[in-house]
């Protein structure tokens, strides 16, 4: 069983900041550090860093060599990285005192996904593998339709939410993976667990996951709620924290692990994320867990 992560490959600009900026105002940042990032990104480093066998498929602009080479280390398949005519994508992250972020994102290549390139990306796998995907890229209708006319599993983290997201052919996911916000968005309930419980009746053949920042997470799955707390820790920067939890939580299932112990392989590797400063750079080694 593999992974293909079709996603996004980003270079981060991370603003350290007493507080956010506010609309009108100009305010000095502390200081500016260069990562490679994108939630595609990201959840691969993170399946790969967790023992899975991943291939990534995404575009990169001349500019974002260095974050398929940084995948290639980390073990990661990027014989489906290809190189577009625009510029690299990329986020303008703010950081403030409180370990919190707000991302502007800029698409670029991440947007040049075209039906040539999802069939060539897609191509070799079938039944039994599984297709992880976020929002950050183009053309997620059709690659979800590809993917599954061939058997595969869907996983989808619908970050960053947007109102595109409802004409998603959704009822084709098997898992999703989503923070509370997200949850509410797409199900239309304020409440994560009431959220969650609505969303699994919607979709009752899916895991419906929902990641709760400092309490932890939880999973609807066949009409019962597991629930998973979160490691308490002095956070320096939440930025790859679901992502990490994401990719820990999905090598867990392909492992054979039950949701629960899942959900707590997750729960720990997001845990020490969030001590760490960036993005790809913060996500943790397997070996750092099994201490």
């Amino acid at each position: 069983m593999r992974v293909l992560n079709f996603g996004s490959l980003n270079i981060d600009y991370v603003y350290k900041v007493d507080n956010f900026i506010k609309p009108g105002e100009t305010k000095a940042a502390r200081s500016l550090e260069v990562f490679a990032g994108g939630k595609g990104l990201n959840q691969s480093l993170a399946l790969a860093r967790a023992g899975a066998k991943v291939a990534h498929a995404g575009k990169i602009g001349a500019e974002g060599r260095f974050l398929a080479e940084k995948l290639r280390e980390a073990g990661v398949d990027v014989s489906r990285v290809e190189v577009s005519s625009g510029a690299n994508g990329h986020a303008i992250i703010q950081v403030d005192d409180a370990g919190r972020n707000c991302i502007l994102l800029f698409g670029g290549a991440n947007r040049d996904i075209d039906e040539a390139f999802i069939d060539r990306s897609l191509e070799g796998f079938g039944s039994g593998d599984i297709l992880l995907l976020q929002n950050e890229i183009a053309s997620i209708p059709a690659i979800m339709s590809g993917a599954k006319a061939r058997g595969m599993t869907i996983v989808m983290n619908p970050a960053p939410f947007d109102a595109g997201i409802a004409a998603y052919p959704l009822k084709l996911i098997d898992i999703f993976i989503l923070n509370e916000i997200e949850a509410a968005d797409l199900a239309g309930v304020e409440d994560p667990e009431a959220a969650a419980l609505a969303l699994g009746a919607r979709f009752p053949a899916a895991k419906i996951v929902v990641t709760l920042g400092s309490e932890g997470s939880l999973c609807v799955e066949g009409g019962r709620t597991i629930r998973q707390k979160a490691y308490k820790v002095k956070a320096v920067d939440t930025t790859a924290a679901g992502d990490t939890f994401s990719g820990y939580f999905l090598a867990g299932l392909l492992e054979g692990m039950g949701t629960a112990a899942a959900l707590d392989l997750g729960a720990r590797a997001a845990s020490i994320c969030v001590t760490r400063a960036g993005a790809s750079d913060s996500v943790p080694m397997r070996a750092e867990l099994d201490r």
